[in-house]
């Protein structure tokens, strides 16, 4: 069978033919692939950044965003059946004991780092044609959001974020009053940095939740990018038009700032205008461009003087999986063009090298792995 596939040694990107997997444990499921989702990670392995192949190999068959179908199921499988559409989970778990993280299989937070993902590190990914796994990391999804459903896991960055911005929000009173259902009022504010998948997707998430959401980008306005954020209820602010001091003082009191941009100037000059009781979330993994000059001062006088909150997110839970299925469905009635209109091109695995190696453009292009 066909697959994308990395080689770091020898530095190539290729079409290859891979092996077939078969099923060798009763828990075990088999899908045929549809759509794997091209994303910056995926471009990065390409570049030969980062990306493992599993033990033995030389060559790692990359793609983590994904969507499959069922067609073979082991004899003790309870939790799929054939027919079934599903997203696989991406993070195994490591195999110590002593991590619990990892043994609670909640393995996007292990402690050892020892674990593998699927198409990043010591596993083959999702590019390819068919792929066996255990049950345990199959999440179903309905067939309504069979043309949306490669959008699943960069969801799951989103959803894993405000449910830990929620979390720590217990620690204060920040409820927001009950108003009349005919009157629209937001009492928290967002900040969105980026118009990628990530932000964007975490923008209709923050807008779900009840969110006054801004998403601050580079693209100068008009465009469509824009657009879609204004059409989902948020407010886009191009960068080539506003400082982030007039931002600032445009939004008030800054709630939450989700970063999705990988841009380390950026966050930290935004992280001086978080609100009091803030939360900074990053998601972004900056490339080693060397050190960058920030007001370490006034960013700890901030954290400690208005009760600030900074942590990062990776990876995603089986919950959080769920959670973002059902959000997408949610996304998809409220927003129905919105939500297509993330997905820019579907294309065949013969243009790996555009989508992987080219100029990135449009918004999420997903490889059609239908054979």
């Amino acid at each position: 069978m066909e697959a994308i596939a990395v080689f770091p040694g020898r530095h190539e990107v290729k079409l290859i033919e891979h092996e077939p997997p078969r099923i060798s444990s009763p828990t075990q499921v088999k899908l045929r692939m549809l759509e794997a989702g091209v994303c910056g990670t995926d471009r990065e392995i390409s570049a030969f950044q980062y990306g493992t192949p599993p033990k033995g190999g030389d060559y790692l068959v990359i793609g983590h965003e994904s969507l499959g179908e069922v067609v073979e199921v082991g004899t003790a499988v309870r939790r799929v059946r054939v027919g079934d559409l599903v997203v696989p989970m991406v993070r195994r778990p490591c195999p110590y004991d002593t991590c619990v993280a990892c043994r609670s299989e909640r393995q996007d937070f292990c402690y050892t780092g020892d674990f593998k993902e699927r198409g990043i590190n010591g596993e083959h990914g999702f590019m390819t044609e068919f792929v066996v796994d255990d049950e345990k990391y199959m999440n179903p999804v309905p067939y309504e959001l069979r043309d949306v459903a490669v959008l699943v896991e960069p969801l799951t960055i989103a959803e894993k974020a405000l449910a830990q911005v929620w979390q720590v929000q217990q620690r204060l009173p920040w409820s927001c009053p009950v108003v009349p259902a005919a009157e629209k009022a937001y009492c928290h504010r967002a900040l969105v940095l980026g118009a990628g998948p990530v932000g964007l997707l975490g923008a209709m998430a923050l807008v779900t939740s009840g969110f006054e959401t801004y998403v601050y980008a580079r693209e100068p306005l008009p465009n469509p990018k824009a657009s879609l954020v204004e059409s989902i209820g948020a407010t886009y602010v191009s960068a080539e038009k506003d400082t982030l001091e007039k931002l600032a003082e445009r939004m008030g009191n800054i709630d939450t700032v989700y970063e999705a941009t990988g841009a380390s100037r950026l966050s930290f000059e935004v992280m001086k205008f978080l609100g009091t009781n803030g939360i900074f979330v990053f998601t972004g993994v900056p490339g080693r461009r060397g050190p960058i000059k920030i007001d370490t001062d006034f960013i700890m006088r901030n954290l400690v003087l208005k009760n600030q909150v900074v942590f990062g997110t990776v990876n995603a839970g089986r919950e959080t999986f769920e959670t973002a299925i059902r959000d997408l469905a949610t996304f998809k009635k409220h927003w129905p063009d919105a939500v297509r209109s993330l997905i820019t091109g579907h294309f065949p695995m013969t243009s790996y090298r555009d989508l992987l190696l080219g100029q990135a453009t449009g918004i999420k292009n997903v490889i059609s792995l239908e054979s």
